[in-house]
């Protein structure tokens, strides 16, 4: 009988991770880093809970980096199978994974200078950019709606999840021992009327459903309110002469912000107040989005033919940043500016460099536009502490903090059980409810049981069940 055994984002938001195994075939849905406190996350992500050798293919159902960025250490430490992602997906993991990987050698060789002062020995980062760049030779790319035979009895068919550029709601249709079945994935399930993307798509016959809770026991802000929240934010700041702060992730929310912006320019909303984008890894990633209209939704295309524009992410007011020269002349500007930039939970990156010359003055304003995990600068930030650590010094947070939950890429409570709803509810044999915190998880698992679920629960790290 075909088991899921679930080793990463139950009862947590990171790491997705989960095993299949239908006629002694063994495919790995999704290979996501761990993200948490430093020591933990770096001995969850080294210690994989399975020898990578066994496993024989992998399929990944987007390219978030809580989702793909321990792919690397699976591939250099022994897995030759085949990960299949769409192409969008692959295009994105080529410049995310090897931006992981220099993170990685970044963050060891800042630890090892301080282990040889103090006579120890080095450490190993958890992999390199080149380990991340020999995992890339293992993708197949299939577009959406387009069957694939992974393993024996197991065939497998890429939804368009509404989520980020070439993200997947995956169906995996098995047949063992003259039974079929059908499971379905939900990755991060997107949400409907979102700006660039198309809406997710809908299964038929789904008798098994693994689903995303981030926002399980949460109700977002409505869609359509979040360029005038967008504008009230900028002009407020702009009144009082400061800047705007944004962390953002590279994909999905920075191509958002700057779609919202550009729409507000056109609409001659904002005062003439220059906006950049520093952040490389964001650079690349929204020419990969340029790359790939296939993604679109109707209304972006209305947008562009209304504008007699060709880009949507590009504008006259907008300046993209690669270089490190230019980046640091973003701390010398006395005027008012919008800066967009990398790590969306302020872990990492050039964001660490704004906030450290920008949070001690009350003119200016941090933009918190998505969700921030616990124990990370992020999370800090919208709880409002007093003061918090930047590069390992304390700085007073007097600018404002605000924040924009409608920017969200992830479905709400509601969302989540319309869409389980639409599946239909009372078909479903098994539920499992992952990536979410446990609350969340647990909430809606009990959610999910009222429609007339058979089985809905949320898995422990580690628990293991048999497709009933």
């Amino acid at each position: 009988m075909s088991k899921i055994q679930f080793y990463g984002a139950v009862r947590t938001v990171t790491g997705s991770m989960h095993l299949l195994t239908v006629n002694g075939s063994r495919i790995l849905l999704d290979c996501g880093l761990y993200q948490g406190r430093r020591e933990e996350s770096f001995q969850r992500n080294k210690n994989l809970p399975f020898e990578a050798g066994s496993i024989d293919a992998l399929i990944l159902s987007h390219a978030h980096i809580d989702h793909s960025g321990n792919i690397p250490s699976l591939v250099k430490n022994g897995f030759t199978g085949n990960i299949y992602a769409t192409p969008a997906t692959r295009d994105l993991c080529s410049a995310m994974l090897r931006d992981a990987g220099y993170i990685q050698e970044s963050d060891a060789a800042y630890v090892n200078k301080k282990r040889a002062r103090q006579g120890l020995p080095p450490v190993e980062p958890l992999y390199t950019a080149n380990d991340a760049m020999a995992s890339l030779q293992s993708f197949i790319t299939v577009g959406y709606d387009r069957p694939m035979n992974v393993v024996p009895g197991l065939t497998v068919t890429f939804r368009d999840a509404g989520h980020i550029l070439g993200s997947a709601i995956v169906t995996l249709d098995i047949e063992e021992n003259g039974k079929k079945q059908r499971l379905l994935f939900s990755g991060d399930l997107g949400r409907k009327d979102m700006p660039i993307l198309r809406d997710p798509q809908i299964a038929e016959d789904v008798d098994h459903l693994i689903i995303e809770s981030t926002y399980g026991d949460r109700i977002h802000d409505p869609i359509e309110t979040v360029n005038e929240e967008l504008e009230e934010v900028i002009l407020d700041t702009y009144r009082r002469g400061g800047k705007v702060i944004i962390p953002a992730f590279s994909v999905g929310r920075t191509q958002e912000l700057v779609y919202a912006l550009n729409q507000l320019t056109e609409a001659r909303k904002l005062p003439d107040i220059p906006i950049f984008v520093d952040s490389p890894l964001s650079v690349n990633v929204t020419e990969i989005f340029r790359l790939h209209p296939e993604c679109y939704d109707k209304e972006t295309f209305e947008f562009l033919d209304n504008t007699n524009q060709q880009d949507p992410f590009g504008f006259h007011r907008l300046t993209y940043i690669r270089a490190t020269e230019k980046s640091k002349e973003l701390n010398f500007l006395q005027q008012p500016a919008i800066i967009i930039s990398a790590s969306g939970m302020c872990e990492a990156g050039r964001i660490l460099h704004h906030l450290k010359n920008n949070i001690e003055d009350s003119r200016n304003t941090v933009l918190i536009v998505g969700w921030q995990a616990p124990h990370t600068l992020g999370r800090r930030l919208v709880e409002r502490r007093p003061v918090v650590k930047i590069f390992g010094e304390e700085y007073r947070l007097n600018a404002r903090v605000e924040t924009i939950n409608a920017f969200s890429a992830h479905a709400d409570r509601d969302e989540l059980l319309g869409y389980v709803q639409r599946l239909g509810a009372k078909r479903i044999k098994q539920a499992f409810v992952v990536h979410g915190e446990e609350a969340s998880s647990l909430s809606l698992a009990d959610a999910i049981g009222d429609l007339g679920v058979g089985q809905a629960v949320a898995p422990k790290p580690g628990e293991a069940f048999e497709l009933q």
